[in-house]
């Protein structure tokens, strides 16, 4: 065995050789370990579906890959995977369920994924034995189906060789130690006595520069062994297989194998297994599995099948499919597999290490293997992706997340596959959880939570006297119940004064000698004075949007890093080991501290803003200490509300007079009664984070995750006046050699009556798909539909007329100028 590698993969399942394969490919020197024998993990019992559905735009490029991927393994290695392309048909049994269908549609749009849209005719003249008298319709994908998980496997291992990659077996990791510039890794050799798979004394350690964990079921151990955490927690997944169906039998005679059936509402997917019928519900109530890692007895096992828990799926299935009522049970497995909280895998550099990958939590890894291999393979070998990968960043999840908490989330999310995935979709488990100490005040008034990083943050206020579950009937595709409610909160905001609890957003204090030219290299906008605020963007070495930030200057070498509430963990561990990367070179001391839970926020916002804080500040003269003189638009000031001590910042991000009031989180609620008390009269409201949302793009505000991310470069998305290119400054050279390949756009929409776009429409000229949406929602200013998104260069400019493609329609659109409600933000400078 090889003792020194530039690549080291551990784990040999679907995920992990198709890693081992693309880095091989790229040119690295790799080598690949298992601690049994390949596809040994979920691989083996996996059903091998190979589904292009999928609502994130950066997975549906990772299952588009894949599927095209697999279709050439037979070619380059003379192994046959197993892909049956059948097509999956997703039959909806209402409207809803269309509706959702239609949103997929435009995210698939955007990323060049193939489908059809079938009536419940259309489904019977195709496949007779299909019940569909009670389905509304179905969405058809003819390019996809299914795939024998072991014959990918070994077809993508046989591939790696060819390629250069080593392959060894039995071999299990025991421990990693980073050494500077490498890994040390330990392993021991494995062998099979009994029956069980045991250590022997063989030993060895292995120097790799990278290393890669696609641990599956067991990402526990490797999480206590590289000593972080890893919320991939395993869930029970049984599917049954049924003796021969006479009457497929007899259909097959004369026709071709039937898709993948899908009947989402009734949660099960359904194919064609020798005759018969393999079954796979997603049933409420399969329990989370190896918490704190998988037995040393547990190999190519599974668990004893609970029917009872699936009965109303089977059951569902025989209504759908009548010929398999009278069709016996021939197999059943109920085996282990993976997920995370949010249902994505875990895919990027692991926190607080070097040159540690992770590849984990896999919920459909042999969907996802191929693609995940090959955008992790850029990320190694190039340093970034073409696509932006932050959504499977493992750093999304913050350390305070713990094991109940995962196992109960992973629990949620497997009994969530097949629900109505609603853009505004909140779900319920393990929650409440982290909250501002305003919580339950906003709670009386009204407010419907959703969670950020674990924190819950009022969504919209609805009625007051709403039941515990207002907010999962109030979801839809279209415009819900609570619209209306976020388009008075919005009204308010332009017309009164409102406040939205921003607690949850990302505080990091940064200070120390090395601080200034530290900061002033790591963003690409010059930094403020002593007393002033700054927006500036932290670049990836390839020129692209890593992390925004709002940097206040609280004196000559301190600074307050104000950045998103969804992404603490991924802009902290960032930010450190820049900071580290700086002093090695021989900067200054920085010292960085993570302040987010120390310090809550109040953005408050509207013209009546002003005069409703003049009635509690504590000043000397209080007339004076809100106004221009004293306190200028993008400036801070250290001041007294009541006996609160504020670090008010004033900014506002929904484009209105106003300050973020940072106060001591412990005075949250203090502070919160202390401005209701004078409120009402100056006409408050509280508002939510959706009608924000709106209010932003109305000035063109670009949202980190959405218009802001790692494939564009902050000149693409329109931010040049944030861009001071007389300095020097981490990814210039790339920014600038990258150009000018799209720009990010506002438009105005005329849309559909009950509907707002989501931001995930393609936009249109003529017919040709020219770019994308990545915001989108209702403008109170302007009485329409607004959306931002990417098109060609040649079509930003203002009064360009396009098109959005809405619920299977193109609706007309028009390019606004940048900020088109109030774009000499005279509004936001008012005096007083």
């Amino acid at each position: 065995m090889k003792t020194e590698v530039r690549a080291l993969v551990v784990g040999g399942g679907a995920v992990g050789t198709a890693i081992a394969y693309h880095l091989a490919k790229a040119g690295w020197d790799t080598m690949l370990l298992e601690r049994d024998e390949l596809t040994s993990g979920s691989t083996w019992h996996a059903a091998g579906l190979l589904p292009l559905f999928n609502m994130s735009y950066a997975t549906t490029h990772i299952h588009k890959y894949s599927v095209e991927f697999y279709k050439g393994l037979k070619d380059e290695t003379g192994l046959d995977p197993g892909f049956f392309v059948v097509g999956n048909l997703r039959m909806a049994q209402t409207q809803e369920r269309m509706d959702e269908y239609m949103l997929y549609s435009a995210t698939a749009e955007t990323a060049g994924v193939y489908h059809e849209f079938l009536t419940p005719k259309e489904i019977k003249e195709r496949w007779p034995l299909v019940r569909t008298e009670d389905l509304k319709g179905a969405l058809f994908h003819p390019q996809d189906g299914y795939i024998n998980p072991a014959d990918v496997t070994q077809a993508m291992a046989k591939g790696a060789r060819q390629l250069g990659a080593t392959i060894e077996r039995k071999w299990q990791v025991d421990g990693y130690a980073w050494r500077g510039d490498h890994w040390e890794v330990t392993v021991t050799r494995m062998e099979d006595r009994g029956g069980n798979l045991v250590p022997t004394g063989d030993r060895a350690t292995i120097r790799a520069e990278h290393v890669v964990t696609a641990t599956g079921n067991h990402a526990q151990r490797t999480a206590r062994l590289l000593g972080i955490r890893i919320p991939a927690i395993p869930v029970e997944h049984q599917y049954v297989v049924t003796e021969p169906d006479p009457a497929l039998v007899e259909w097959r005679k004369t026709n071709p194998q039937h898709p993948v059936l899908r009947d989402a509402d009734a949660k099960w997917y359904v194919r064609e297994e020798r005759g018969g019928w393999i079954l796979g519900p997603y049933e409420e109530g399969a329990p989370a599995r190896f918490q704190y890692g998988v037995p040393d007895s547990f190999r190519a096992d599974l668990f004893p099948l609970d029917l009872d828990r699936i009965e109303k799926e089977y059951m569902s299935f025989i209504h759908r499919i009548p010929s398999s009522e009278h069709v016996g049970l021939k197999d059943d497995f109920n085996g282990p597999i993976c997920y995370t909280p949010d249902g994505n895998p875990l895919v990027g550099p692991a926190p607080g290490l070097r040159n540690m990958w992770l590849a984990e939590g896999f919920s459909f890894g042999i969907t996802a293997a191929g693609g995940t291999g090959y955008y992790l393979a850029q990320m190694m070998t190039e340093g970034e992706a073409e696509i932006d990968m932050a959504s499977l960043d493992p750093k999304r999840f913050g350390g305070w997340m713990t094991t109940e908490y995962a196992s109960r989330k992973n629990e949620e999310c497997y009994a969530h596959v097949f629900i109505l995935h609603h853009p505004d979709e909140e779900r319920e488990a393990c929650r409440p959880l982290r909250t501002a100490p305003a919580y339950d005040r906003q709670k009386a008034m009204g407010a419907q939570f959703g969670q950020v990083n674990g924190w819950e943050r009022p969504n919209y206020y609805g009625p007051k006297d709403a039941p515990a579950d207002y907010d999962h009937f109030a979801r839809s595709f279209r415009r819900a119940a609570w619209w209306p409610y976020a388009v008075e909160e919005a009204r308010a905001i332009r017309n009164t004064v409102g406040i939205i609890d921003a607690s949850a957003f990302t505080k990091h204090l940064v200070s120390g000698p090395g601080a200034t030219a530290f900061l002033d290299h790591f963003t690409c906008n010059r930094l403020p004075n002593v007393g002033r605020i700054n927006l500036t963007y932290a670049l990836t070495d390839h020129g692209t949007t890593r992390t925004e930030y709002t940097i206040v200057r609280l004196k000559e070498n301190e600074y307050y890093l104000i950045s998103a509430g969804a992404w603490t963990a991924y802009d902290s561990d960032f930010l450190l080991k820049s900071a580290e990367d700086w002093m090695a070179q021989g900067g200054g001391h920085i010292d960085i501290h993570d302040v987010t839970t120390q310090w809550g926020v109040y953005a408050m916002a509207g013209p009546n803003c002003r005069a409703l804080l003049k009635e509690i500040v504590r000043d000397a003269d209080p007339d004076t200490v809100l106004s221009n003189k004293r306190f200028p638009w993008l400036s801070y000031r250290d001041i007294e509300l009541g006996m609160c001590p504020v670090r008010a910042v004033r900014v506002a991000y929904t484009g209105e007079l106003g300050w973020e009031l940072h106060h001591p989180i412990e005075m949250g609620r203090y502070l919160w009664d202390l401005i209701w008390s004078v409120g009402e009269k100056h006409g408050l409201k509280p508002v939510g984070a959706r009608a924000q949302n709106w209010l932003r793009q109305e000035k063109s505000y670009r949202a980190f995750g959405n218009e802001l991310g790692r494939d564009a470069t902050p000149l693409e998305g329109g931010l040049d006046r944030f861009v001071d290119l007389s300095k020097d400054f981490r990814g210039k050279a790339k920014m600038l050699e990258t150009g000018i390949r799209f720009r990010c756009v506002t438009l105005l929409i005329d849309g559909p009556a009950d509907a707002d776009p989501w931001g995930r429409e393609g936009i249109f000229l003529n017919g040709e798909r020219v770019g994308r949406l990545t915001s989108g929602g209702y403008s109170v200013a302007f009485g329409k539909q607004i959306g931002m998104g990417y098109v060609r260069p040649d079509l930003a400019t203002p009064g360009t007329r396009l098109q959005v493609r809405m619920f299977r329609e193109l609706w007309n659109a028009e390019v606004t100028p940048d900020s088109p409600y109030d774009p000499e933000n005279a509004r936001i400078r008012a005096d007083g």
